[in-house]
């Protein structure tokens, strides 16, 4: 008995000592990487229809069916894309940390006087003016009150790592009192009489992590962000049916007078990196 006892104690001291060089390993590729685990999903296509994004597009190959309770990822998705017109070899890593249910909602068909909603979808860049890993705890955490509500779509951390946060067939919550304006006029949806329009409804965010040195702050400018975020945002953005001119940045949308972000943003850095992708060609048409 006391033998077997000993044996207990000594299987359950060496379950421990492994959990604790795990936990470490983790702790070392937080700090090497985005202070995140590695939740990695195989790679799909982000088929954001230019078209109708009032009505739930069917043509999404990332739905909520492919994610298991853990975040990730619980089958291969797909490549909807054509190996043959992704030229660019580059490949970056992607997560998935789902945000908190509160904190996404459903794409409405109808605005809150009755009216069918119609717009063509638009891409929204921010930045995250925290680290990645404070901006996916806050969408993490529940927040009941509709003031408090916020996320992006997606996030690009430092070393080019896309993020998936709210599935792109659900409306994020990533800009307050806000309006696009394309040729046609601004376009912008009221989805509650209780707040101001928005683009909420027809938009998909992707936000990129702000540089360490323009965090937590006000300054107008910082160090601008990496190579690595602008090629995988152009990867991202290949992978869509956007068109150049309803790619925007929060600060053109907000109505509010308070949004600057992405703040040092150099869209003709990205646009040089998606042009490589011939698909961007028909799509700009």
């Amino acid at each position: 008995m006391r033998r077997s006892r000993l044996v207990w104690v000594a299987s359950i001291v060496t379950f421990l000592l492994t959990a604790l060089l795990i936990v470490a390993a983790g702790s070392t590729q937080l700090n090497q990487a985005i202070g995140l685990p590695q939740q990695v999903k195989p790679s799909a296509q982000l088929s954001l229809s230019a078209a109708g994004s009032g009505r739930n597009p069917t043509d999404f190959t990332w739905d909520n069916s492919d994610i298991n309770a853990s975040g990730d990822f619980s089958r291969s998705v797909t490549a909807a894309v054509d190996p043959a017109q992704a030229v660019p070899s580059y490949q970056p890593r992607e997560a998935v940390y789902l945000a908190d249910p509160s904190n996404y909602g459903e794409r409405f068909t109808q605005d809150a006087t009755g009216n069918p909603i119609n717009n063509r979808y638009i891409v929204v860049l921010h930045e995250t003016v925290g680290s990645a890993l404070s901006a996916i705890n806050l969408f993490q955490t529940p927040h009941p009150r509709d003031d408090d509500q916020v996320s992006y779509h997606s996030l690009i951390a430092a070393d080019g790592t896309v993020i998936y946060i709210v599935p792109p067939e659900q409306r994020a919550f990533g800009a307050g009192n806000s309006a696009f304006r394309s040729a046609s006029g601004e376009e912008t949806v009221v989805t509650n009489a209780g707040f101001p329009p928005s683009v909420n409804n027809f938009a998909y965010h992707i936000s990129l992590e702000t540089p360490p040195d323009g965090r937590n702050n006000g300054a107008t400018a910082h160090s601008g962000y990496t190579q690595a975020q602008y090629q995988s945002l152009a990867w991202l953005l290949s992978r869509t049916t956007v068109p150049d001119n309803r790619v925007t940045t929060h600060r053109a949308v907000d109505r509010s007078g308070s949004r600057i972000d992405p703040r040092s943003f150099e869209p003709e850095r990205l646009f040089s990196l998606l042009h490589q992708y011939p698909s961007r060609l028909a799509v700009n048409q």
